[in-house]
């Protein structure tokens, strides 16, 4: 009883709102506050109830808050944050600004977050604000050093990377400690592609300082 045969298939399945116990369909016991889910076999509490030892008990809503999405939990109103049972203000310092999420505070750009405070942060000369507001960094040909900023000493045949932030050497010469040094290409050999080393030849392959024919 309290069954149909499937759709598919040979067997058969309880009706809604029935369960399977051994060959048998017993109904579902639904608690106050709650209604059948949709796997048939279960239910789920009501919005604004949420489950607790088989029954469903009202979700106590604290003054300031509202019931979230789901109508199993709360959430604060924007400005204030869940602190045990009850929302409490948050309290946003000077040079704050309540963040998106409406439960905390963010420093303004050019602070940053010491403790519950925004203090200023201190750039250096030949420094910037960085994108996030709250560091720091050179400028290009400077490199950070403690709590400044110092010019990058780009020795003679180099020249200052891409990136701003150390040097290379030109081609045809190779770094060697603080300077750049001319290197010497052997015979059957070129420099390569980095401009910083050399490479042998087609046909010839390197072995040591020399490019010699490979005979395998």
């Amino acid at each position: 009883m309290n069954a149909h045969a499937e759709r598919y298939g040979t067997g058969w399945e309880c009706d809604w709102g029935y369960r399977k116990v051994d060959q048998s369909c017993t109904a579902v016991a639904v608690p106050a506050n709650a209604h059948l889910d949709s796997s048939w076999e279960g239910w789920e509490c009501s919005r604004g109830y949420r489950p607790v030892n088989g029954a469903c008990a009202v979700v106590e809503v604290p003054p300031r808050a509202f019931l979230d999405s789901r109508g199993r939990d709360w959430e604060c109103d924007r400005g204030y944050r869940k602190d045990g049972p009850s929302c409490v203000v948050v309290k946003v310092p000077e040079h704050a600004y309540l963040a998106a999420s409406g439960n905390r505070w963010s420093c303004e750009r050019g602070f940053l977050r010491i403790g519950g405070a925004c203090v200023a942060v201190e750039i250096p000369r030949n420094a910037y604000l960085t994108r996030s507001g709250g560091d720091w960094d050179c400028t290009r040909g400077y490199q950070r050093d403690d709590d400044s900023c110092v010019a990058i000493e780009v020795p003679q045949y180099g020249y200052l990377a891409a990136s701003g932030r150390g040097w290379d050497c030109e081609r045809g010469y190779k770094k060697d400690g603080p300077a750049c040094i001319a290197f010497a290409v052997p015979a059957n050999a070129h420099i390569n592609y980095s401009g910083n080393d050399w490479a042998c030849n087609p046909g010839y392959v390197r072995q040591g300082e020399t490019c010699t024919t490979d005979k395998g």
